[in-house]
């Protein structure tokens, strides 16, 4: 029998109206290179969700991809970043970042976010020129690696410090819509625009097939950078096919009404946790949940159920990971709570 994966939020293909879309529109001759009506179409509506048409928007392929170009694309050879010890680059990107000739200057964080504290804290050490690389870009995702989300106090001291110290602020967008649907979020997409450098919205993992949108604020960052994209092999001749994938996310709103329902997915399941008096690895406000339960629950649960132990606690529980998406459905979560 197959188990139903809770591991993570792109095991689906994409939302039908996508595949519409994309089968309706299959013969039309259309200009390469993002260039064509639907994605010239798609960033128009993005910037007047974000309320700001002097942004610059660019569609990639991947959240890696983003990363990886983004980063190299800021940063002089001497150049470093500052990440959460649990970034997606830090842990889960092969190296890609290192690769482009840049370091990671990772600092420890216990809910996956980075304070003006530890930025400081790296800037103080990294002090004996020219012998050590110069910090110059800040890396933050939202929602982050456990699932928490920044605030957006929490975000504009963040770019007002980086600001002040002549650093560049990068929010990592994999997530964005779990996080800007979050009950306990304060932010929205425009605020995210205004209080970052350059960030990028997730379509992967949130309805698309692929596709991220990446949205660049900041004048310098702009230059070039579709230079940038073209030399490490992102920019996607048929760039319709992003295009369109975006133009269907965000007519509607259907972007965040996706979001919204795997968050949904993810309170019920943890409410329902909660109610059998298990705890949290850290408190649930997104579509990634850390629940901590007995192992033998944990045993009997993957029988019927893919997810990820995220974290020994002790000989008798551990940490699992459990994901909801855009397509969960509801009647597998509640067999799934029914099990715990």
């Amino acid at each position: 029998m197959n188990r139903y994966n809770f591991k993570n939020d792109y095991s689906e293909g994409c939302h039908p109206r996508i595949l519409q879309e994309l089968s309706k529109t299959n013969l039309e001759q259309q200009n390469g290179y993002g260039d064509d009506d639907y994605s010239l179409q798609a960033k128009k509506l993005i910037k007047e969700k974000i309320k700001d048409h002097n942004v610059d928007i660019h569609f990639v392929t991947g959240g890696t991809q983003a990363n990886l170009i983004i980063i190299s694309s800021i940063l002089r050879p001497h150049e470093s970043v500052i990440s959460a010890d649990s970034g997606h680059i830090n842990v889960h990107e092969a190296g890609s970042i290192e690769a482009t000739g840049h370091k990671i200057n990772a600092v420890i964080s216990s809910d996956g976010k980075i304070t003006i504290k530890d930025i400081q804290v790296v800037l103080d050490e990294h002090v004996i020129i020219p012998h050590m690389v110069k910090p110059k870009l800040v890396y933050i995702s939202n929602s982050t690696e456990l699932g928490t989300i920044y605030k957006k106090q929490e975000l504009k001291e963040l770019y007002t410090f980086c600001k002040e110290k002549r650093l560049y602020l990068f929010l990592d967008g994999a997530r964005i819509g779990s996080a800007l649907s979050s009950s306990a979020n304060d932010l929205t997409l425009a605020e995210v625009a205004n209080f970052t450098d350059i960030f990028y919205i997730g379509g992967t993992k949130n309805g698309a097939l692929i596709g991220e949108a990446i949205v660049i604020s900041n004048e310098t960052i702009k230059e070039n950078f579709a230079f940038h994209l073209k030399q490490k092999g992102a920019l996607v001749s048929k760039g319709r096919l992003l295009g369109i994938q975006f133009l269907i996310l965000f007519e509607g709103n259907l972007f965040f009404k996706l979001a919204e329902h795997a968050n949904l997915m993810a309170k019920k399941i943890a409410e329902s946790i909660k109610q059998k008096g298990h705890s949290f690895l850290i408190e649930p406000v997104s579509n990634q949940i850390f629940p901590i339960l007995p192992n033998n629950l944990i045993a009997k649960l993957n029988k019927k159920y893919d997810f990820y132990i995220w974290k020994k606690i002790d000989e008798e529980k551990s940490a699992v990971r459990i994901i909801t998406s855009w397509a969960t459905q509801e009647n597998i979560v509640d067999e799934f709570i029914t099990e715990i």
